[in-house]
C-alpha cells in the first residue's frame, strides 16, 4: 500500500514539517523569533520554541494537545529539565499525554542556541497506555 507523502513547510531547503497520513513530523525548533533572534538564557529560548511549535501546529489546525512525542537537545541538561517542569502545563494541557526525551548535547546550529525540540503530532486524540 503506498503512502502519500506531504512536505507542508520547507525553508531554506529544509523540510520543517512533513505529513504522513494522519501523522505530522515538526523537525527541530529553536527559540529564535521572527527576526531570528535567539534570546538569552534556557527559560526563555524554551518558552520562544514552544511559541514557535505552537505556531506551526495552527497552520494545520492543530494545537499542543496533538502532540505523542518530543525530544529535547539541550546544552545544560539540569537548567533544561527545571525550565521543562516549570512550564510544562503551559506547553501541554496534560503533560503525562506525551512522550519525552531529554538528550545532553555538546553543540547545536548556531551560536548561543541552548536547546531544539522535535515534535511529532497525530491528527486525533489517543489515550494513555
Amino acid at each position: 500500500m503506498a503512502v502519500e507523502l506531504v512536505i507542508l513547510i520547507r525553508e531554506q531547503d529544509v523540510n520543517r514539517t512533513i505529513a504522513r497520513g494522519d501523522i505530522v513530523w515538526i523537525s527541530g525548533q529553536l527559540g529564535h523569533n521572527e527576526k531570528r533572534e535567539l534570546p538569552e538564557g534556557m527559560d526563555e529560548q524554551m518558552k520562544q520554541t514552544y511559541a514557535n511549535i505552537k505556531e506551526l501546529l495552527s497552520r494545520f489546525e492543530m494545537n499542543m494537545d496533538h502532540v505523542v512525542e518530543e525530544v529535547i537537545y539541550t546544552m545544560d541538561m539540569a537548567t533544561t529539565f527545571d525550565a521543562r517542569k516549570n512550564f510544562n502545563t503551559e506547553y501541554y494541557s496534560d503533560p503525562k499525554m506525551v512522550a519525552s526525551t531529554m538528550v545532553g548535547v555538546t553543540g547545536l546550529a548556531l551560536p548561543g542556541q541552548l536547546v531544539e525540540v522535535i515534535v511529532l503530532q497525530v491528527s486525533s486524540k489517543d489515550q494513555q497506555v
